[in-house]
C-alpha cells in the first residue's frame, strides 16, 4: 500500500511539473540572469561559495603576500602571507534560508571566518556555522592563514541548510521528514547533482525565456579561445567583469530542469572554434523540445563597454566603412551571421535556433544597416531591442516627491515616458516586418537611475527606489507591457532576475529571491500581465517563442542605409555595476 500511495505522488508531481512547463509555453515573457558575484540576492546555487570573490581579487584586504595558485584559483603557496575572499557582501538576510551551512574543504591547514559568520563546530573535513546578521544585512569572509603545499586547502564549499523532495527541485525542505516516502535529497550529499537553490528554480520557473547574458559574465569579456571557457572545477564563478561567469553546461541544466528556452549570448572575441563547440555542446546536452536563443555579444553598439570598441576596431580593419560607428555596425551584423551559420551547420539545420541580433530602440536607422547589410535578415529570426522608461537626467534630478516620479513615467511630453516609448517601439515593430523578422526585448522596464550618486540617500535617489517599491509601480509595468504588445512587439525579456535597489538602480523585478509577491509590485505586474496575456504571435504555442516568417524577394535596406544617423551614445546605467559597490565593497572586506 504504501508503495502505491509512492507511486501515486510520484506521477502526481511528475504531471504537476508537466502540466506548469505547458502552461509556460505560452508565457509572452522571459528573465535576465544576474552576474554571479557576492552581492547577488537571486542566490542561484545550494553552494554559496560559487558566488565568492576570486582570492586574487581580494588584495591587499585579505589576501596578503607572494600567494600562488592553482589552474583552478585555489592558493597553493602562501609564502608567508595569507589567501582571503569574501563569499557574501553586506547581503539581506532574507534572502537565504536561516540555519546551520555545512562548509566542505580538502587538504591540509589552517584558516578562519570573518564577518558576520560564528563557527559552532570543527571536523576534520568540515565545518558547521551560522550567519549573525547586524541590522539584517550578512557579510562572510574565509581566510586561509596557513596551507600544506603537498595537499593545500581547497574546494571549499559552504551548502545550504535542507535539501530537496526527489523529483521536486523548486521546494527546499528541512529535513526527511517532510518528504513523504523517504524520497529525501540533502544538499551535503546532493549540491553537485542538484546545483541550483530551490527558491531561485521556484521564481525563474515563471518564464519561457532565460537569457543567460549576464550569469554568463559576457560584458566586457576578452575569452576567445575554449579553453579559457569558465569549468565546472574553477573554485569559484564570481568575481569582477571579464573574470566572472557560469559554466555552459550550468546554463544548460538550468535551462532544462526549468524546461525552458536559454538564451546565450557569444563572446566577442569567440573564434570559430570556439562558437563551434560551443554549439556542439548546447546540441548534445540541452533538452531536444526546447529552443536555443543565439546572440552575438551584448550590446555591441554601447560604447560603455570593451566589446563596442572592438567591433569599431574589426570593421574598420575590413574597411567596412570609412566611419568607426558604421563599420562597427557592419561588422556586428557581419559576425553575427557568421556564428548563425556555424550553429546551423551545428544542429543540422535551424529550427531549434532563434537567431537573434540585438538593436538601440530609439535607432530606426541602425535597424536598417543591421538587417539590410549583406542581406543579414535572411539569417535573423528576431530584432532585439530594450525598451526602457525613465526620465532624462535633467528631470530626474529635480524628483522630490514619488509621485512626481509617477507623473514623468507617464507624461506625454517626456520624451522616455511609457507613452512616448511606445511611439518608438512601434515605429521599430513596422521596420522589422518590412523583412519578416520579429521584434522582441532583450532587457526592459523601469530605468530609474540618478547618475553620479553615491548613496541610497543622496539626491533623488530616495524617491526613486520608493518608486519602484510603490504598489502603482505594478499596474505602471501591466500598462507598459500592455503597450508594447499593441505597438507590435513580441516576447519580452525582463530586467531582471532579484537583486538589491541602490544608487545604482533599482533592476531586480523582487529585491531578494524569497521576497513576497505582495512586496514587490513589478514581479506582480509581470506575473499579472502573463495570466492574462498568452503569447499571441503566429503559432507561438508550437513552433517556440518566435514566428519565422518568410522572408521579402528584395532588401527593404536599399537605400534606407545609404541614409547616415548621429553616432550611438553610450547607455550609461547598469554597467556601473563593474565597481562592485565600492563602499560596500569596502565595508566587506575589512569585515573580519
Amino acid at each position: 500500500m504504501n508503495n502505491f500511495r509512492l507511486f501515486i505522488a510520484t506521477l502526481m508531481c511528475i504531471f504537476s511539473m508537466s502540466i506548469h512547463a505547458a502552461e509556460n509555453r505560452l508565457s509572452p515573457l522571459g528573465i535576465n540572469t544576474n552576474e554571479i558575484m557576492d552581492i547577488d540576492t537571486s542566490v542561484p546555487f545550494i553552494d554559496l561559495f560559487k558566488m565568492a570573490m576570486p582570492f586574487n581579487e581580494a588584495r591587499p584586504w585579505l589576501t596578503k603576500g607572494k600567494v600562488i595558485y592553482d589552474q583552478y584559483g585555489w592558493p597553493m603557496q602562501l609564502n608567508g602571507g595569507q589567501a582571503g575572499t569574501r563569499f557574501l557582501n553586506d547581503f539581506s538576510a532574507k534572502a537565504i534560508p536561516k540555519g546551520v551551512y555545512t562548509v566542505l574543504h580538502e587538504g591540509r591547514g589552517n584558516y578562519r571566518y570573518g564577518g558576520d559568520v560564528h563557527l559552532l563546530r570543527r571536523y576534520r573535513d568540515r565545518d558547521l556555522i551560522e550567519f549573525r546578521p547586524k541590522q539584517g544585512r550578512i557579510t562572510a569572509t574565509l581566510i586561509i592563514t596557513e596551507t600544506d603545499p603537498n595537499d593545500y586547502l581547497r574546494n571549499f564549499r559552504v551548502i545550504m541548510p535542507g535539501g530537496v523532495c526527489k523529483d521536486r527541485p523548486f521546494h527546499r525542505v528541512k529535513n526527511i521528514n517532510e518528504c513523504k516516502g523517504g524520497l529525501y535529497q540533502d544538499f551535503t550529499e546532493n549540491y553537485e547533482f542538484l546545483v541550483f537553490n530551490p527558491d531561485y528554480l521556484n521564481f525563474m520557473k515563471d518564464f519561457r525565456v532565460i537569457r543567460m547574458m549576464n550569469i554568463s559574465g559576457i560584458t566586457r569579456n576578452n575569452l576567445a579561445n575554449w579553453d579559457q571557457r569558465p569549468k565546472l572545477s574553477d573554485a569559484t564563478w564570481g568575481g569582477k567583469e571579464g573574470v566572472r561567469g557560469a559554466p555552459l553546461e550550468i546554463m544548460i541544466k538550468l535551462a532544462n530542469i526549468l524546461d525552458a528556452d536559454p538564451w546565450f549570448s557569444l563572446p566577442h572575441r569567440a573564434t570559430d572554434d570556439f562558437v563551434r563547440r560551443y554549439a556542439q555542446l548546447v546540441k548534445k546536452e540541452l533538452k531536444p523540445t526546447l529552443k536555443a536563443y543565439i546572440e552575438y555579444t551584448n550590446e555591441a553598439w554601447n560604447g560603455l563597454f570593451s566589446q563596442a570598441h572592438f567591433i569599431k576596431n574589426a570593421g574598420m580593419a575590413l574597411k567596412l566603412d570609412r566611419n568607426r560607428t558604421y563599420a562597427g555596425i557592419k561588422y556586428y551584423s557581419h559576425r553575427s551571421v557568421e556564428i548563425f551559420k556555424i550553429w546551423e551547420q551545428t544542429f543540422g539545420n535551424n529550427n531549434r535556433l532563434v537567431r537573434v541580433m540585438s538593436g538601440m530602440a530609439t535607432n530606426v536607422p541602425m535597424t536598417h544597416m543591421l538587417l539590410g547589410y549583406e542581406e543579414a535578415f535572411r539569417y535573423v529570426d528576431a530584432l532585439a531591442v530594450a525598451p526602457y522608461f525613465h526620465g532624462t537626467q535633467k528631470d530626474l534630478k529635480k524628483v522630490r516627491s514619488v509621485n512626481q516620479v509617477f507623473a514623468l513615467l507617464t507624461s506625454p511630453k517626456n520624451k522616455y515616458s511609457i507613452p512616448r516609448t511606445m511611439e518608438v517601439i512601434e515605429k521599430q515593430a513596422k521596420v522589422v516586418a518590412q523583412y519578416g523578422i520579429d521584434l522582441i526585448a532583450y532587457e526592459g522596464g523601469q530605468h530609474l537611475v540618478a547618475y553620479k550618486t553615491h548613496s541610497k540617500t543622496e539626491g533623488s535617489n530616495p524617491y526613486l527606489i520608493a518608486a519602484n517599491k510603490d504598489k502603482r509601480m505594478a499596474k505602471l509595468y501591466y500598462d507598459f507591457l500592455s503597450g508594447w504588445k499593441k505597438a507590435g512587439g513580441k516576447l519580452f525579456v525582463a530586467f531582471s532576475a532579484p537583486r538589491e535597489f541602490n544608487h545604482i538602480g533599482s533592476w531586480g523585478i523582487k529585491e531578494y529571491i524569497t521576497q513576497a509577491a505582495n512586496e514587490a509590485p513589478k514581479y506582480r505586474g509581470l506575473l499579472y500581465f502573463k495570466k492574462n496575456n498568452r503569447c499571441w504571435w503566429r503559432n507561438c504555442a508550437t513552433t517556440g517563442s518566435i514566428a519565422r516568417m518568410s522572408k521579402p524577394a528584395f532588401n527593404p535596406g536599399e537605400g534606407v542605409m545609404a541614409r547616415r544617423f548621429k553616432p550611438v551614445a553610450p547607455r550609461a546605467a547598469r554597467p556601473v555595476i563593474a565597481a562592485n559597490l565600492e563602499s560596500r565593497s569596502r565595508r566587506g572586506l575589512l569585515a573580519e
